[in-house]
């Protein structure tokens, strides 16, 4: 049993990362976190995975996503899938708050939010750390994202 806040997380300034089943304890298949989401906060600058999918499940709030070129806007009770290889990023596209359900697989990304958090602010160590988990990531996406979108970002 995990409990709703039973288990470690972290904010990372409008987006957060709360742990709750690691690979471990899923035999590598799959890990799952929460992210809350701040009103009209950008995630992520547009990245792809190398190695794992993510299956994102809307808890409460309206979930915007960049999925390739298609732009997706997912309710409550909605899944949004964003298979390896393909370039995404998602953000808060409502006033309140959402929460999501990130179900990833395999498991071992969970440990990618881990070491950046403990890298935050480090942009050397960071591009490091996304390296060793097969992330590409578009930093230089952030303001354009921003801008299309109305969002904003926290990059410290």
């Amino acid at each position: 049993m995990v409990p709703p806040d039973g288990r470690a997380s972290h904010d990372f300034g409008g987006f957060g990362v709360d742990w709750k089943i690691d690979g471990a304890e899923a035999g590598g298949r799959f890990a799952v976190v929460h992210h809350p989401i701040a009103p009209r906060q950008l995630a992520a600058p547009l990245h792809r995975h190398r190695h794992e999918d993510e299956y994102s499940f809307v808890i409460e709030g309206t979930l915007g996503a960049l999925l390739g070129d298609d732009v997706v806007t997912a309710e409550a009770g909605t899944w949004v899938f964003k298979p390896r290889g393909q370039w995404h990023t998602f953000w808060n596209a409502g006033d309140v708050p959402c929460r999501i359900i990130e179900v990833i697989s395999p498991a071992g990304f969970e440990d990618f939010f881990r070491e950046i958090a403990e890298a935050w602010g480090d942009v050397d160590r960071v591009v490091r750390i996304n390296d060793a988990y097969g992330l590409e990531m578009d930093f230089d996406s952030v303001p354009t994202l921003c801008e299309r979108f109305g969002l904003s970002f926290r990059e410290r």
